[in-house]
Order: C-alpha cells, then structure tokens, then sequence
C-alpha cells in the first residue's frame, strides 16, 4: 500500500474526530444518571421504585466521585493538561462536573421534599424528624439513644493536643460546636455515626413510621459533653478517592499487593465535601481548613445527607405490595434443569438464555452438574464478580474435592470487590482449586465456563459464554445473555483462552472467538469497513449495537464514517454516549437509544447486516477505550439459526420500545412520542413472555402427569354450545 495513500485515509479518518463531534465521558455519564433520576419523577412507575430509584442515583454519583472525579483530581495534580476527546483538559472537565453536580443535588431533593415525600405520608409511610414525635416515640428513641448508642459512640476533640481526627469515605459525622460553661471558650469535636445500625430507625407501634439515626444522635449529642453547652452540631460527610492503583511491577506476593491498597486507599484524598446547609460559619471554616476542599467541591445539602438509605425504605415498609414491582420468576428450560441431563441436551444443540427473563438457576445448574458428573474431568471458569454468598463457589469447591482439576481465574482488581474476590480467592484455594488472580497490566473481564467431560466418544467440551457476571444476586435485576455450546471451534477457542490466561501461551489465531485487547476491537473496525464498502455500491448496509456505554473515539470516529458512507446505524445504549446525533454529514444515518427502566439494561449485542447474512455476536465488552485496550474480553457469534432470529427479535423489542426509551438528539434525551401507538415496554414485555413460558409448562406437566383428565376436560369443552362458551368465559 503506498504512503500517499496511508496518507490520505490518515486524512479521512482525522475528519471524523473533530473535538465538536465528541461528548465528554463524564459529563455523559451524569446524563444517564439525570435519566435514572427522570425514573424516580416518573408518576407511572410504583411509589416504593420512585423511592428506590432516587436511592440508586445517590449510590451512582457517590461512586463516581470516587473513581472518576478522583481520577480527575490525580491528572490535574500531575500537571496533565492534555485534552480529551472532546477537546477538554482535567481541570475543565472536573469545573464542569461540579457545577453540574450543583444543579443535580438541587432536583434530587426537590423530587425528595415536594414529590416523594408528600406521597409516602398520603401512604401513612412517615420519615420524621425528632422534633415531630409525639412523647410515646420521643420516650423510645431517647431510651434507644441511652441503651443502644451512648456506649458505642466516641466523640473526638479537635484541640491543641487532639489533632482533627480522620474522616472516613461515605461515614456521616456530626461536627459540634462547643461553649465551655466555666471559662465560655469555643471547643470543636466530632461524631461519626456508627455504620453497624440501620439508619432507618422504625418507632414503635406505627408500622411505617422512621426517623434517622443521626437525627436522633443530634438530639442528645449534648449527653456526650458535660460541663459544656453544645451551640451547633452539624451532619457532613467526606467523599475520597477510592480508586484502587495496584502497582503492576512483578511482586512475589500479587494479592498482598491488592490487600495493602485496599487499606491505603481508606486515606485518599477528598473529592467532595457535603454539609447541611444551616451549619454556621465557624464549623464551615474549620472543616474546610481540615479537609482541604476547594469552594466548588463542597455542596449544601437540604435534607438527610446520603440519600442510599432510600434504597432499604421499600424493604422496611410493611404491606404496600401495589407500590412495588410485582416479583419476576424466571423461566427454566427444561433442557436446562437440574433434573435433566444437560450435558446431552447441549451436545445436541446450543441454548440461549437472556436473564433475568430466562433464570439464572440454568448457569447454576449447568456448573451444579459439571461439579457433582462422574465423567466431567475438568472446569475453568473466569470469575469477575459474585456474590457474598456464591453457590458457584460451593459447587467449585465440591468438585475439586471430588478430583477434578478447577482452575479459576479471581479478578482481584474488580473495581469494589476486591475484598470480596481476595476473600473468594482464599477459599477456593483451601478448598483445592488452582487459582489464577488476574494478568499483570489487564482486567480479566470475559465471562465464560468451560467443562471438559469424557463422553462415550471421547473428550468434549462444554461452554457457556456470558455478557453479564456470575452473579446470582445480581442476576435478578441486570439484564443479559448468554450461550451454552459444546462446538469444537469454541471449544478449541476456550481452552486456548485459559491457557492464555494460566500460562505464557500465544495462539496465533482463535477460530471464532475475538479477544481483547486489540482484537475486537480490529474485528468490529473490519466488520463496520465492510459495511461502509457495501453501501458505496448502493446495496443495503446496517450496523445495530447494544451496550452499556460508547466512549472509544476510533469507534465512534469509525461509526462516524460509516454514517457518512451511507450506514443505517442503531444503538441502544444504556449509559454513556460520547457521540453525537444529527451532525450534518457525519452522524445524519445514527440513532441513539437509552433504556431505563426496572432492570439494568447490561447486555452486548453487536449485529451487521453484511449483505444478508446477518451476523451475530454477543460480547462481555462495551465500546470503550478500557474494554478494548486494557481488559480480557471476549465476543462470540450466535450460529445456531432459530437463536441468531432470537437475539434480532430482543434488539426489535428493545428498539421499539416506546415507554422507557429516551432518543438522543444531538446532546439532550428525550421521550418518545408515542402519541397513536400501541404503549410498549420492552422489559414487561420479556416478563409476560416468561411468564406465558412458565404456565403452558406447568399445563404440559399437568398433562402429562394426568393425560386422561385432560382429554375429558377438552372432549367436555368441544361438547359446549357456542352459547355455552361464551357464558362459561364470561
């Protein structure tokens, strides 16, 4: 190929990624935040959820604070001044964040004080403040105070000879203000609420009446200094950076590494400052001098500091059951129980499940098997984030004490799970698993299972690919897909992936899987060349993608020429979006998608028309520069042609979803009209869908325990008039 040539497609690339065209990740990422927000101001949606979703956005933005924002913090400390896609250096992305931030913090207490609460009270649901009880629930919160938190709390002088003591991220504290009763000097010192009691405190002899923990402690917080009188006490809380930097040089000891990060990160510097709005000018000066805050970083916070307690107010609500989501019961099937020989049913053909619809018990089942099957031999499995209480882990240590060979790759590095995976680690070691604890330089985020069974024909191997992790608890409320296969090509492909991952191993190619780094994303620039080169002969080009978030610029540049080329491009993305729609020439053939809905929208669908041959790929990675570069990912075809039409059905839903999808134009979202349409809601609709699953399962499973019964009930039903059926279905 000639220079000239690599000059001029250098040229055309450099077109498409133009700063204007670009959206700035973070500033992104708070969009989708406002747009989980937009679902607790959403009158159509149960009362408890609204709750619930506020809780959810508060939870969001205090973990995005203390990643992203610190991460900002740190460029900005090291001098960076380089610009982002978007064409904004550190320190104008994190101006813009905090004024940002400033206007969110204002509407998600506005929805607290002037919609939701309002609405929890019409409910007789009351969170009080202290000085609203009545002289039976003061009685009981001062005897709570008395016998449950006066022991426990220690109030820390802030002194000549006592220096500021540290704050904890996350903790609530209360700053006091004090005047010495003999000499009338000002003393300071601080509270932290104890983190081991529920903050909702419930009162007696109301089913759903509260009140907070720290409101009570402030009640009596003068209890804690005698000789004194308390002239302000005051709630505020510290946000720090929390981002885990584990040192990627060779150590003798990886997991002592991770360990001594996760106590040093407890000290990282603040990113946030919030206080209740009404503290005095005497406590505001001293915690800013302390805590080292800029005037931007601190926000005045008008109600209950921390808003996550919300998340645990629908649980603590007795009754209501209408103001709740109605409980999804996944289906099963039957190929896929634990009562059925699953390793012979996937020999025969391959099985798509899409969770939460379809239940998470089918992965279970299938490892459950593996664990406890005379002929498995072997299991590897790559885990990335599971549960406190992980009957995956149970089932892995079952078969290693059975003989097998189990091999697990534990990410330790998975962003605040680490104690939790180093805890897992641990345990499936004692239990004689090998253990793998991640690769130097790279997150192992890829999702699959490999078991490897002696058949009556000889070794065969077992496969299930996943977008999502394995989780069981989160399994309930994140949507995704994934495959069970026992073809050879992917069977060759896994296990030359875990000797990636195990050994020094370098396959010079895979058969169908893609693997990152570097790999996807070379596979899905070749897959959108070919559409471009397809729509410049006239013929008909489509790209369709589903992810969490798009933020890669070469990916956005490249899906920005294929516009330009004349692509029909659709993508659904839950998240961040850093490209933009309705750019004249450049992204006029785009449109952008984002479901919020009850579920997290979490899996991957990549699709291209390809003249026809509508290829199908499922993946555990988004579009984004850390997916694509600095994780161990995979992405894998659908080839079976009843679940290649699946897969498109569930993006045809999705897309024309009408009640929870919002289009982005240009750099705002919006909801659809759907003014002369049928309402359509793609979540509800795959729940109905299991849900007709389940009932014509359970009436063939009567049938076939009771054939005869049923044969009269039809001959009867065949025997009625048409008179007669009409009233018997009235």
């Amino acid at each position: 190929m000639s220079s000239t040539f690599l000059g001029n497609e250098k040229e055309e690339t450099k077109l498409f990624l133009k700063p204007e065209y670009f959206k700035n990740r973070e500033l992104s990422w708070m969009d989708f935040n406002d747009r989980v927000l937009e679902e607790a101001r959403n009158k159509d949606n149960p009362l408890l959820e609204r709750i619930n979703f506020l809780g959810i956005t508060q939870s969001n933005v205090d973990e995005f604070f203390m990643v992203r924002v610190a991460s900002l913090h740190k460029l900005i400390a090291a001098g960076i001044k380089t610009t982002d896609s978007s064409g904004q250096t550190p320190e104008k992305q994190l101006d813009a964040i905090n004024q940002k931030e400033h206007r969110a913090v204002e509407k998600r207490y506005s929805t607290y004080w002037r919609s939701l609460l309002p609405l929890l009270e019409k409910k007789n649901i009351f969170i009080k403040e202290v000085k609203d009880l009545n002289a039976q629930q003061y009685e009981f919160v001062r005897r709570y105070f008395s016998d449950e938190l006066y022991p426990i709390i220690t109030p820390m002088a802030d002194d000549t000879n006592r220096p500021f003591p540290f704050i904890a991220n996350d903790s609530l504290n209360i700053a006091v203000c004090l005047k010495d009763k003999e000499d009338g000097k000002h003393y300071y010192a601080t509270l932290r609420v104890p983190n081991n009691f529920k903050r909702l405190v419930k009162l007696p002899k109301a089913d759903n009446s509260f009140v907070l923990l720290e409101d009570i402690i402030k009640e009596f917080v003068s209890s804690f200094f005698d000789g004194y009188e308390v002239k302000e006490a005051a709630i505020f809380r510290v946000t720090r950076d929390m981002d885990l930097d584990v040192a990627e040089r060779d150590t003798s000891d990886f997991l002592r590494s991770v360990q001594k990060q996760l106590k040093d990160r407890e000290h990282g510097k603040a990113v946030r400052l919030e206080i209740e709005k009404s503290m005095g000018e005497k406590l505001r000066s001293r915690l800013f001098d302390k805590l080292k805050v800029k005037k931007n970083e601190i926000y005045e916070i008008s109600g209950p500091i921390d808003l996550t307690f919300l998340k645990k107010l629908a649980g603590a609500v007795k009754g209501h059951e209408k103001m709740r989501y109605a409980p999804i019961k996944g289906y099963v099937d039957p190929d896929l129980a634990l009562s059925s020989d699953i390793f012979a049913n996937i020999r025969q053909r391959d099985y798509l499940v899409q969770h939460p619809y379809d239940s998470f018990d089918t992965v279970l089942n299938f490892i459950c098997k593996a664990a406890h099957d005379d002929k498995v031999l072997a299991i590897k499995m790559t885990l990335y984030r599971v549960s406190g209480n992980s009957p995956i882990i149970k089932y892995l240590g079952q078969a290693a004490q059975a003989g097998k060979q189990v091999t697990v790759l534990v990410e330790v590095k998975a962003r605040f799970d680490e104690e939790n995976n180093v805890h897992w680690a641990k345990t499936l070691e004692q239990m004689g698993c090998h253990v793998i604890y991640g690769l130097k330089g790279l997150k192992t985020h890829t999702k699959i299972t490999l078991v490897i069974r002696r058949d009556e024909d000889g070794i065969r191997r077992y496969i299930h690919l996943g977008t999502g992790n394995y989780n069981d608890v989160t399994a309930h409320f994140y949507t995704d897909m994934g495959l069970f296969t026992s073809r050879r090509d992917l069977g060759v492909d896994a296990t030359n992936l875990f000797n990636m991952l195990s050994g020094y191993s370098r396959p010079p190619y895979f058969r169908q899987l893609r693997i990152s780094p570097k790999h996807i994303r070379e596979f899905i620039n070749q897959k959108i060349d070919n559409e471009i080169e397809i729509a410049k002969t006239g013929r008909k080009a489509e790209i369709h993608m589903k992810m969490n978030s798009l933020s890669d610029p070469e990916i956005i540049g490249k899906l920005y020429e294929a516009s330009h080329a004349g692509v029909k491009i659709h993508l659904i993305v839950r998240g961040i979006c850093c490209l933009r729609t309705d750019i004249p020439g450049i992204s006029d053939n785009i449109e952008v998608h984002s479901i919020v809905g009850r579920l997290l929208e979490h899996s991957r669908i990549y699709y291209f028309y390809n003249n026809g041959n509508q290829d199908v790929y499922l993946s555990s990675a988004d579009m984004m520069k850390r997916n694509l570069n600095r994780r161990v990912e995979t992405l894998f075809p659908i080839l079976q042609p009843d679940l290649k039409e699946r897969v498109l059905h569930i993006y045809d839903i999705m897309w024309n979803d009408n009640v929870k999808t919002r289009v982005l134009h240009n750099d705002v979202y919006s909801m659809v009209d759907r003014r002369g349409k049928k309402a359509l809601n793609s979540q509800e609709y795959f729940i109905h869908q299991a849900q007709e699953k389940e009932r014509e399962l359970k009436q063939k499973e009567d049938e076939d325990r009771d054939p005869d019964v049923f044969e009269v009930m039809r001959k009867e039903d065949n025997d009625l008039t048409l008179e007669e059926k009409k009233d018997t279905d009235e």
